[in-house]
């Protein structure tokens, strides 16, 4: 059944693309409200819960395949020269993030101290992947388009430190992990840099060699590879996913492109899917549980606590007014929270369900509002958009006012220049 209802939401958002693409129309925003409408608790059609195994593994896996895609257009010589931006988003925005979502839970939503600074963990990440039209738009400069992607792609991994220490500072216990954070991290790191270091290095010999078709599984092999040693390891999959990404596009510019194409639709389905499913997980029973200082958080942490902690980490950084608004408002919520959510749902500690129903709230603002504005500020941007035809019209008929009418007889009138409409509409179309 998640299969069927999948499929025709699927051809129900590629039906609609096209319009989507020119409009505020959100292909996100399509599978999340099917999944509203299909889910438990308003048809029925699905029956998902956020204790069922699918939910947690597609959003995991899509979360992945997102990074690694994001990986790959981002190379180490691009991060290098122009990591000042990212550097200071992470840096600074990250943890004043975190810190400013927290304020707002403990005293506008009233969570205690321990659960506030834990859900400013799981929302701090941001995912580029509902502001696409202003990542992807080669109109938007080039500099902001490499902040929001480098900061969505590593902040993801940043946050899980802080998510996982914070889960056991709420739950009460005294072991914080930290030495097998500390591992975690380095092993997932050492991953994503070094299984497509050998896989590149064997294509190179002269023993192998991939062929035109299968050119673009180069990627999804390394992919999976990355995949599958991360969880054998438990290494941190969302750095290694990154970091492997950011390896084959240093490293292997040939398979990068190759692989460029096919995998952002690998990507494109699989968070498709998990959007459809974390909908269904949402009704309005759901959301009728939340009090209304919950729905004050919720707003709060999308139109405060980001805009603040980049205006703060943005002072004096060379940025426009433009890219500065752009990149203060597209901090999107997505799979990263969603995945860390349902950690806490796993966690069991006492204020998991209130958590998980701010977090989700607040994800599901945060997409409705976000890949509905991305292609508007985009188009912000385009300062080489075409003329509407109106204002050619009218500036041609200013010009014709303006041209003196000489009396009926007058011997110059045959030596007056003529006004050509034509030649003048090319010389507009010129200017």
């Amino acid at each position: 059944m998640l299969l069927l209802c999948f499929a025709a939401v699927l051809l129900a958002a590629v039906l609609v693309s096209a319009l989507a693409h020119r409009t505020i129309l959100s292909t996100a925003a399509l599978f999340l409200v099917a999944g509203f409408v299909l889910g438990e608790g308003t048809t029925g059609v699905l029956h998902l819960q956020a204790d069922s195994p699918i939910v947690a593994q597609l959003a995991e896996l899509a979360l992945f395949a997102v990074l690694f895609t994001d990986g790959m257009r981002v190379g180490w010589a691009d991060l290098r020269s122009a990591w000042r931006l990212p550097g200071r988003a992470l840096g600074w925005g990250l943890p004043l993030t975190l810190l400013v979502t927290a304020a707002l839970a403990h005293y506008v939503a009233g969570l205690g101290w321990a659960e506030a600074l834990l859900i400013g963990a799981i929302l701090a990440p941001t995912d580029p992947v509902f502001a696409a039209a202003l990542v992807g738009n080669d109109k938007v400069p080039a500099r902001l388009r490499h902040l929001l992607n480098v900061e969505s792609g590593v902040n993801d991994g940043l946050a899980l430190p802080f998510v996982v220490v914070l889960l056991a500072v709420a739950a009460g216990s005294d072991n914080l992990h930290l030495g097998e954070l500390t591992t975690e991290l380095a092993v997932g790191l050492a991953i994503g840099v070094l299984v497509p270091l050998a896989a590149l290095a064997l294509e190179r010999t002269r023993f192998f060699a991939a062929s035109a078709a299968y050119a673009p599984l180069n990627g999804v092999a390394i992919g999976l590879l990355v995949l599958a040693l991360g969880k054998a390891t438990h290494g941190n999959l969302f750095l290694a996913a990154f970091a492997a990404g950011i390896t084959v596009a240093t490293f292997g510019p040939r398979e990068r492109a190759a692989f460029e194409h096919f995998g952002e639709n690998v990507a494109e389905l699989l968070k498709l899917g998990a959007l459809l499913v974390f909908g269904a997980l949402i009704s309005v029973e759901f959301l009728g549980d939340i009090s209304w200082t919950g729905w004050v958080f919720a707003i709060l942490a999308i139109v405060v606590a980001r805009p603040i902690a980049l205006w703060i980490s943005f002072l004096r950084s060379g940025l426009s007014l433009r890219e500065q608004a752009a990149a203060m408002w597209f901090g999107p919520k997505g799979f990263a929270s969603v995945v860390y959510g349902l950690l806490v749902i796993e966690s069991g500690i006492v204020a998991a369900d209130e958590i998980f129903h701010l977090v989700a709230l607040t994800i599901v603002i945060s997409i409705l509002a976000h890949s509905s504005t991305d292609v508007v500020i985009a188009r912000a941007f385009d300062d080489t958009r075409d003329t509407p035809n109106w204002h050619d019209a009218l500036r041609r008929a200013r010009r014709r006012m303006a041209v003196p009418s000489r009396p009926v007889g007058d011997p110059g009138a045959a030596d007056a220049p003529h006004v050509d409409g034509e030649a003048e509409d090319g010389q507009a179309n010129a200017k």
